[in-house]
């Protein structure tokens, strides 16, 4: 199982530790091919567990040689949050490593709790994709389960966020445009959080 767990991708090292998402976005690469980077499949029969992931971890070459470990697979890492913490806490005790958590931003509406503070506080930066400028290019690109509520909860947790991390970033994807782009820069700014811009690679990376 610990080849679906941890790959490289362009020299960084990534955990997939679940293939739950509550979101169907457009452009993910999920649904285009299997796998990324190194991996020969990123697809879990099953959320691995701390123990799974732990050993993952430790029979990893590259993790010796990289500088930060990024929470980011076929799934929304905060589905499975308690696995997340678990081991952002033991790569930050044992391995000395900084992590980054690529999230949907949805974690709240997921875990039906507020979760920013205790992920903040466990994870080195954090990196929430915004998509789009409004709810409603946002309900047709990301068709977030949750429905209209969705954008709204993402916005309030980055924010949430904000309290307590100065690393925490806005996304989107360069094929949104140009205005899309400027658009979603003035949300952004409106919350003092940084944007983003990556390029559509078939990775949110």
């Amino acid at each position: 199982m610990s080849e679906e767990i941890i790959y490289t991708y362009k020299n960084k090292v990534y955990l997939n530790i679940t293939n739950k998402c509550p979101c169907a976005c457009t452009f993910c690469i999920r649904s285009q091919k299997n796998a990324i980077g190194s991996a020969d499949s990123l697809w879990l029969n099953r959320n691995p567990s701390f123990e799974e992931v732990k050993e993952a971890i430790d029979n990893y070459d590259d993790v010796k040689t990289c500088d930060e470990i990024i929470f980011c697979g076929y799934g929304e890492p905060t589905n499975s949050f308690d696995v997340l913490i678990e081991t952002a806490k033991y790569i930050r005790e044992s391995l000395k490593i900084k992590t980054r958590v690529n999230t949907n931003g949805l974690g709240n509406l997921i875990n039906e709790k507020n979760i920013a503070k205790e992920l903040c506080d466990n994870v080195d930066a954090v990196s929430i994709s915004l998509n789009c400028s409004n709810k409603e290019e946002y309900l047709k690109t990301v068709r977030p389960k949750f429905g209209i509520e969705s954008f709204n909860a993402m916005l309030d947790f980055a924010k949430e966020c904000r309290k307590y991390t100065d690393n925490v970033a806005l996304s989107v994807v360069d094929i949104i445009g140009d205005k899309e782009i400027e658009k979603c820069k003035q949300i952004a700014d409106s919350i003092n959080i940084p944007l983003r811009v990556r390029k559509f690679s078939g990775s949110d990376t």
